[in-house]
């Protein structure tokens, strides 16, 4: 009997071990095999909401006879409404100069369940384009037909790179949530990469078949989604960077094959459309040149020829680091790329007796630069740079109608940029970082009136980048969407007049004046409601959301100082003031003060908000979106006035 006893409770335990067997793991399948239940699924199980879903992802990278690295590369998506349409639009960029890179064998279908029978159509080859992007790159580009929600489709090629140092990177996480994404890389023994990885999910999949055969696979990864002060997408997603390290063969040991970046600032000097544009004349420069020469200081001739090229070429809206028809063409034509517009810029800074250096970067949406992977690929832009001592140094973008000489581009802030010291043979990653506050002064001075009305002015002064914003938000917006912008969507609050000082003057902070009318709106007869928080820019809290999957970089530090002097109507007294108070983020780096007093009839309301530092890591959210909740519930609080 206790043996019986004994098997029953065994097959017990068996049964509900089993029932809590975790669930299979998705895999990859074959060309055109597809799971009814793929095709009725109507919702991402693990993202609800998502439009589209990747199924699979699966990459295999290896090498052929002639050493050429192979990636065949399979992906399927589920459509699951009219917005997961646009997925089907696929656009495969690769780098095609001189057949570096090239793509074979295409195959893609879409797959629909009409009528409970699964019914493949495959695209047209008539419809498959080959686009060239640049003189570099190039694009595969198609559509899938027939698309509606609840279609599948999926598509597969392989990319060949003639390079062993072009070995192709792999990104677990997208725009959309995946199911499952795969990869499997075999190398040669002889070759050796180094692996840059950004991972923080578990594998579902890590195995090692050999030295140089692994596999990695990860399942259920949420789509990487927009975030408020967040740094470029790539910078943030789960993935594997590749770099080839060493090569060794019989004989032979090149331990450090991996660039140094003296090595990629000699390639770009030594390349054509590069360091071959840097000292190429143009036409008509000697003007410019004379001109500058003539003035007494360096800052002077820095801002004249700056200005001369800011205002004389057009940028194409066109990010690269290599010139497309060369320099003296595109200053004929008055248009050109980045890396054209900011060559010219050097050049004319160096004829004029200046002390400048081309240096490449990247912009915030490319991504950040790392130190430890020298690579000319990482960067997509260059600009004028200008040492002054081991404190000061000019970087010039002469793309953007509203940047200053005298302040770092905000795109390419807290990132590195290659300086490129050709004549000295010095190549060194610089900085750039914007270390001191940038200022924003507010100062109101309105009056209350009986019947709940406000009247009164305003008085902004913007420095440096807020200088810019506003300045670029006007000059491209128009005076009307302007004041719909600083009106923050209060459609009670009126502009009468609004004047521009020193919008022009780079040296000098942008001031706005303004006359309004604010309707108030909350009080009766007996009471009138109002806060302070006008024309600040700070009347909605960006970080409502619980959880935070990327870091927070605003780039450079704000200091704000906001003051309202508020006259009260005759036949009112206050009957609620907040109170002066004084908070800080635990670590100190963010303080806000706020001074709140009553005399001879008016209301004095004084905030002061600075950040110490201009990014805060996702590890810290929790308590950064704590200060912001209050600080925001502290700007907003409401002052009570009472009739009696």
């Amino acid at each position: 009997m206790n043996k019986l006893f004994a098997l029953l409770c065994l097959g017990t335990l068996t049964i509900t071990a089993n029932a809590q067997t975790a669930a299979p793991v998705p895999t990859a399948q074959s060309f055109g095999k597809v799971d009814k239940a793929d095709l009725e699924m109507t919702k991402c199980d693990f993202e609800p909401d998502a439009n589209a879903e990747i199924l699979f992802d699966k990459g295999d990278t290896y090498f052929d006879t002639q050493y050429n690295i192979n990636t065949d590369r399979h992906k399927r998506i589920k459509i699951f409404n009219d917005n997961g349409k646009e997925e089907a639009n696929i656009r495969i960029e690769y780098y095609s100069y001189n057949r570096a890179e090239y793509i074979t064998g295409l195959q893609a279908e879409t797959i629909n369940l009409t009528n409970g029978v699964i019914e493949p159509i495959k695209v047209d080859k008539k419809q498959i384009f080959t686009e060239a992007v640049d003189k570099y790159h190039s694009a595969l580009v198609f559509s899938f037909p027939n698309v509606k929600p609840g279609s599948i489709i999926e598509y597969k090629y392989r990319l060949t790179s003639v390079s062993i140092d072009a070995f192709p990177d792999w990104y677990f996480q997208n725009d959309l949530p995946t199911r499952y994404s795969e990869l499997n890389t075999n190398t040669p023994e002889f070759l050796t990469y180094k692996r840059l990885t950004n991972l923080h999910s578990p594998y579902v999949v890590d195995k090692t078949s050999s030295s140089n055969t692994r596999t990695e696979a990860m399942a259920n990864i949420p789509s990487l989604k927009d975030e408020p002060f967040m740094d470029a997408r790539n910078d943030n997603s789960e993935r594997i960077l590749f770099q080839l390290l060493s090569i060794r063969i019989p004989g032979y040991y090149y331990p450090n094959f991996q660039d140094s970046w003296e090595k990629v600032g000699q390639n770009r000097i030594n390349n054509e459309d590069f360091g071959g544009q840097l000292n190429r004349k143009l036409t008509g420069e000697e003007v410019i040149i004379a001109k500058a020469k003539a003035l007494k200081t360096d800052d002077e001739k820095i801002a004249y020829i700056f200005n001369e090229v800011k205002n004389t070429m057009k940028w194409n809206d066109v990010y690269d680091i290599n010139s497309t028809d060369g320099t003296p063409k595109a200053w004929e034509k008055k248009v050109g790329n980045s890396a054209e517009v900011n060559i010219i810029l050097y050049h004319l800074l160096k004829k004029s007796g200046l002390n400048v250096h081309p240096m490449m970067v990247s912009t915030r949406k490319n991504g950040r630069i790392n130190p430890g992977y020298p690579s000319y690929y990482q960067f997509n832009s260059a600009v004028a740079y200008i040492p002054v001592d081991s404190a000061k140094y000019y970087v010039l973008d002469a793309t953007s109608k509203y940047n200053l000489y005298n302040q770092i581009p905000v795109n390419f802030l807290n990132s590195f940029g290659l300086s490129l010291d050709g004549e000295n043979k010095a190549y060194d990653l610089q900085f750039l970082q914007q270390p001191d506050p940038v200022r924003q002064i507010v100062l109101i001075n309105a009056e209350i009136k009986p019947d709940g009305k406000m009247a009164g002015t305003a008085d902004i002064s913007s420095f440096s980048y807020n200088k810019m914003n506003y300045t670029k938000k006007y000059k491209t917006d128009g005076e009307k969407k302007f004041n719909d912008y600083i009106r923050e969507d209060n459609n009670n609050l009126k502009i009468s007049s609004l004047a521009f000082e020193n919008m022009d003057v780079d040296t000098l902070p942008l001031r706005q004046k303004i006359n309004f009318n604010l309707d108030l709106t909350g009080g009766d007869e007996n009471y009138i409601y109002f806060n302070s928080n006008i024309f600040t820019g700070l009347k909605t809290n960006p970080f409502l959301a619980e959880n935070r999957f990327t870091d927070i970089d605003f780039g450079y530090r704000d200091n704000y100082a906001i003051t309202g002097i508020f006259k009260i109507p005759a036949g009112y007294k206050v009957d609620v003031l907040p109170k002066s108070l004084s908070m800080a983020i635990p670590d100190g780096t963010v303080v806000c003060k706020r001074l709140v007093a009553e005399q001879d009839g008016s209301i004095m309301v004084r905030f002061n908000i600075d950040h110490k530092k201009s990014m805060y890591f996702k590890e810290n959210y929790p308590e950064f979106r704590e200060f912001c909740k209050k600080m925001y519930d502290m700007l907003n609080e409401q002052i009570v006035l009472k009739k009696g």
